[in-house]
């Protein structure tokens, strides 16, 4: 039982990744490995019915986790949404992701808005058993908790922070053994930027945006009683939309995403010569790589991958989507995730829908991986905001 935490990691880092048993097998089988692996979900079905993207897509009250700067631009005063994600769902039917998030518009200032965000990442039900032969019964789950202020600095861009406290209970604790085991915590911030035009073609008024967003940069978080420092996945997003009108009501907009982890790439023994020698230079790289600072490992991260530019290249995801919608009441999406095949294999289709009233916008997505052995295969999300504008004028005529 003692080395729980680490199955129950080594879980949470194959699965999540979605890398296959076969790909492990291949020397150049390299994914960068990052501690709190759950903040790389997607938490929302609009962005992942494009496949996972939202970096400079329009605002709405999901856009904590991709974009916070977006919200000076949002249109209404305020929303909350409330998402769910049943996880790996044709292996196990209990690990879900659940994720609350809103903002809300400064006073009567429209430049200006406070953002707040919970994730809870639930494992599920876990049974393990000692030498005694007595159980114990565990439920590791990982969360986070996060506020955020974004602000217009001209009328076409904005910049915004975000501050976040981070909890991982991946363990178990248990008195009679005298070994207490708890969860680790760790601080993080985000820093994004936001900018979007409106251009004249033809005679159609378009909108085109870009956005970026470095997101948990923080302190490491340390599982097994410190003994095992890990990155938290600090992760540079840099994104692209445009939309343009189809006809009288109907806009289409396609949208481009691209992220790169800023972790340094952990080194493998397979990396360095056999001998003496060469697990001594191993052990000094994985030192150097335990004892560096969070700072030091983004800059790092840029530079550091065994195979050279190519390998880096490698550590880039793309994600491209579109949006078709209908008086902004009805809404098709259509997107794409590619990772490298050496980088973690997560290769997937999404596919999602939209309704939206007054007060109520209720978004599903589905989601069908095409790299074999994908555990993320038939994932099924579903997103529901509430509007305050839409609120307001409701309980207004009722008066």
């Amino acid at each position: 039982m003692k080395h729980i935490i680490k199955d129950i990691t080594l879980f949470v880092v194959v699965f999540i990744m979605g890398a296959s048993v076969a790909r492990a097998q291949k020397d150049e089988f390299n994914p960068v490995q990052t501690g709190v692996n759950s903040l790389n979900i997607a938490p929302d079905a609009r962005s992942a019915s494009m496949g996972d993207l939202g970096a400079a897509t329009d605002p709405d009250a999901n856009s904590q986790y991709w974009n916070p700067s977006k919200y000076a631009f949002a249109y209404s005063r305020g929303a909350v949404a409330l998402s769910y994600t049943p996880w790996l769902r044709k292996l196990v039917n209990d690990i879900f992701l659940a994720n609350l998030a809103g903002y809300y518009k400064l006073g009567g200032n429209d430049n200006q808005a406070l953002s707040a965000s919970l994730r809870y990442f639930s494992l599920g039900e876990v049974n393990s058993s000692g030498l005694d032969g007595i159980g114990q019964t565990l439920n590791p789950y990982e969360m986070s908790v996060d506020l955020g202020y974004s602000r217009k600095l001209s009328e076409k861009y904005s910049m915004g922070v975000v501050f976040r406290y981070i909890y991982s209970d991946l363990g178990f604790s248990e008195s009679y053994a005298g070994d207490q085991t708890t969860g680790s915590s760790a601080f993080a911030a985000d820093i994004s930027g936001f900018y979007t035009t409106y251009p004249i073609i033809g005679r159609n008024e378009c909108q085109w945006s870009w956005g970026w967003n470095i997101s948990n940069i923080g302190s490491k978080i340390s599982y097994n009683n410190g003994e095992d420092p890990a990155f938290l996945p600090t992760n540079l997003r840099i994104g692209t939309s445009f939309t343009f009108p189809l006809a009288d009501y109907h806009n289409l907009s396609i949208n481009l995403d691209a992220n790169k982890l800023l972790v340094p790439t952990k080194p493998r023994r397979s990396d360095f010569e056999s001998g003496i020698e060469g697990d001594e230079e191993y052990l000094y790289k994985l030192e150097d790589w335990e004892n560096m600072s969070p700072i030091t490992g983004i800059f790092k991260s840029f530079t550091d991958a065994p195979g050279g530019a190519k390998e880096e290249l490698r550590e880039i995801t793309v994600s491209v989507g579109a949006e078709y919608s209908y008086n902004q009441q009805f809404f098709l999406r259509a997107g794409y995730f590619y990772e490298n095949e050496f980088k973690g294999n997560r290769q997937y289709f999404g596919l999602g829908a939209g309704f939206s009233l007054n007060v109520v916008r209720l978004d599903a997505s589905y989601m069908l991986a095409t790299a074999q052995t994908s555990p993320l295969d038939q994932t099924l999300r579903f997103s529901l905001t509430f509007d305050m504008d839409g609120l307001q004028e409701i309980l207004g005529k009722r008066r």
